[in-house]
Parts: structure tokens; sequence; C-alpha cells
């Protein structure tokens, strides 16, 4: 088998014109690999296809919806992960996955060197090749458009000096990334901080007016931290953000907009939209207030902090990442019940919550009649609590 390189593949101008482009610059044999991650938009065997009229040697698509789903948006889920308490790490989940699936084809094809199309500028450079060296520390790495300064002008260029068959007519000002867990979008006139998104920003979501007076009242069961029914309606994971997806993006919920620390140093202007992804952190959060123990909770919003920044910085394979995984893996055995809420011009709210392992007692909470809680005991408990205090102001004022 000829020595060949493994290329992440888009089916866009950039990694379609990367495929000639290797071929020649490397002398090796090009194998596409493109993931569907419940992107939408074109067909994936017309992708398939026209990897394979650029000049590869193999092209193969991988349906990794459902391993996406489980193993990379519900572990988000489950650790409440927003980067900068806002983003849901739409992108950085996926990256690892595709890496995953890169490596394994280089082995089946016998790929040295695993190739991607990201800038310099980019946190996805980092994700792709920490992970590369991760899960494949004896391949190697390209990246043409960052190493070689690639530009649209010069891989259109390319594309017609060496009759590539890509059509490069439409031209979108903006750069997009996306999967069933969201969507990102960057670059053009979002660039200028002052300038507002405009309808044709988004996708996913209708402007929250458009619905604003039919408003979407739901009920999301989870299973030890799994959300596994809408409204009583047995679903896979994938099937749950679908559906919210749909149902929440009619509602204008998960709307982004954020200037964002990348990890390379820069601040970038980000729109991001994801219904699903908001409405199911939303719900999973409020269920946990209900089921987990007080310290317990403190510790895990630690806990999630940091998790988030290190699948952000594209250390999803690190030792850390894992040891943190089995920690949150623990929190959920006891997230089970139901939460209900209204999706409504833009928001989600959560007006109900039951379950069979809430540690809420109503004798103890209620200030009515049934009152179980001894309010005796707290005289004490106010003043041992505050007594270090107490005893360090003391010293300072010098009484």
């Amino acid at each position: 088998m000829a020595d060949r390189v493994v290329l992440a593949y888009s089916g866009g101008l950039d990694t379609s014109v990367a495929i000639s482009w290797i071929g020649r610059e490397t002398g090796k044999e090009v194998v596409a690999v493109a993931i569907d991650l419940g992107q939408g938009g074109e067909d994936m065997e017309d992708i398939r296809q026209r990897a394979l009229d650029c000049g590869a040697v193999e092209s193969v698509v991988v349906d990794a919806r459902d391993e996406f789903a489980e193993q990379y948006c519900l572990p988000t889920v489950q650790a409440n992960a927003l980067y900068m308490d806002r983003y849901p790490l739409v992108s950085a989940i996926s990256r690892p996955l595709i890496v995953k699936h890169l490596v394994a084809a280089a082995k089946t094809f016998g790929g040295t060197t695993v190739a991607h199309g990201c800038t310099g500028k980019g946190n996805d450079q980092v994700r792709f090749e920490v992970g590369i060296g991760a899960l494949g520390p004896d391949l190697e790495v390209i990246a043409p458009v960052r190493d070689y300064a690639w530009t649209r002008e010069k891989a259109i260029a390319f594309a017609e000096e060496n009759a590539i068959p890509i059509n490069v007519s439409k031209k979108s000002p903006f750069s997009i990334d996306q999967n069933v867990w969201g969507r990102a979008v960057e670059t053009g006139f979002l660039e200028d901080l002052w300038n507002a998104p405009t309808k044709d920003v988004y996708s996913y979501t209708e402007d929250p007016t458009v619905n604003f007076l039919a408003p979407d009242e739901l009920v999301l069961a989870f299973e030890a931290g799994v959300p596994v029914s809408i409204d009583g309606r047995k679903l896979s994971v994938l099937q749950v953000i679908q559906e919210l997806n749909t149902r929440a993006g009619a509602q204008g919920v998960g709307r982004l907009d954020m200037v964002e620390d990348r990890l390379v140093g820069i601040k970038s202007r980000e729109i991001y939209e994801a219904p699903g992804a908001m409405t199911l952190i939303t719900a999973h959060q409020e269920l946990e207030n209900v089921t987990v123990e007080r310290e317990l909770a403190r510790y895990k919003r630690q806990v999630e902090q940091r998790w988030g920044e290190l699948v952000y910085d594209g250390l999803w394979f690190s030792p850390l990442k894992d040891a943190l995984d089995v920690f949150l893996a623990k929190t959920q055995e006891r997230v089970t019940g139901e939460i209900r809420l209204v999706l409504h011009g833009g928001n989600v709210v959560v007006n109900g919550r039951r379950s069979t392992e809430s540690l809420y007692d109503f004798n103890l909470a209620t200030y009515d009649e049934g009152d179980s809680f001894d309010q005796s005991m707290a005289k004490g408990f106010v003043t041992l609590h505050g007594l270090s205090s107490k005893m360090a102001a003391k010293r300072d004022l010098g009484l």
C-alpha cells in the first residue's frame, strides 16, 4: 500500500483544493475522510464523490451522529460545560471525534500523515494536532492553509489552473462551522464589534419575536444524567437534541453573540446558535439543583469550569480530562427526574421539577403548618458559624 495522507474533508473549497495540492507537494496519495455530525446541508454521498472527483484515492463518510450525541454532547451536558459561562463548546467537542476517525482511517488505509484545513489563528489547529498526538503519536501532520498562507483567492486560482471540479461562484461573507450541537459563525462584517448580526447570520433559530405569542412548554426527563424522553416519548440522545433544536430554535433560544478568548491569545467575535444544547444544559442544571448534595454541587461547579477549559483548549484526550470524567460520572448517579420548562422569546424558563431522587423536603422547607425544621437549633449554629470572624474582628478593633 502506498504512503498516504489522510485528510479531514469538509467538501468545501479549501479541503477540495488540498487533495490535489497535497498530492503534488508530497507525492503521496490522499484519503478523504468526511464525518457526519448532523450538520445538515449537502448530501454526504455528494461530498464523498466530490473528494474522488478532486483526486482522492479513497473517500470515506462516517455516520457519527449517535456517537457524537452520546459520547461528546452528553458529557458536555453532564458537565454543564459553558466556556466563559456562555459557549456550549459547539466546535470544540466535535474535533476530538473527528480526530478519532482520522487516526482510525490512517491505520486502515496506510496513512502516515494527517492533514487538516485549519488556519494559524484559530483553536482548531490545536484541537486537531494535540488530539492526533495523543491517539496517533507516530503520525505526521500538515496544515496547508496555515503552513502555506493560503487565501481564498489562492485556492480559487489553484482550482482553476488545475481544473479541480468545485463550484466557487457562491461566496459567503462568513466562516461557518455547524453540527447537531450547534452552529458557529464568524468573520466578515462581524469582525467589527459594533456591527449587529443581520438576519442572514442565523440558520438554526428564528427571531425570538416570530413565535412570541405561541410559547412552547415541554417536559424533559433524565435518568442518571441522561436525557431519555420529551413529553413522555422515549428518545435517543440524538433525537432529544434534534427535537430541541427544532422546538427551541423556533422560539429563538440559544443565540449567543460574544467576544471570546481564544487559546492562541487573541480575542474573536463569535455568533453561536445552540438551541438544543442550551435547553438541555438549563434543564440538567436545574435537575442537579434538586438531586445533588450541596457540597458535591459546589465542588462540581469548579470541575465544570476546568472541564470546559480543557475541552476548549484541545485537551479532550488528556490525563486530567480523563480523571475529571470519572468524577463527573459519579455525580450523575442520582440525577433522575423530570423538568418542565417553557421555551419563549429566546429564553428557557424552568417552571416545574420532580424527582424520586429529590433532596428537597417540603416539611423542612415550608413556613406553614407542618414545618418540621427545629428553629431552636439555628441560634447556636449561627453563633458557631460566625465565631472565627467575630474573634478576628474583636482583635482587629482592639476589643
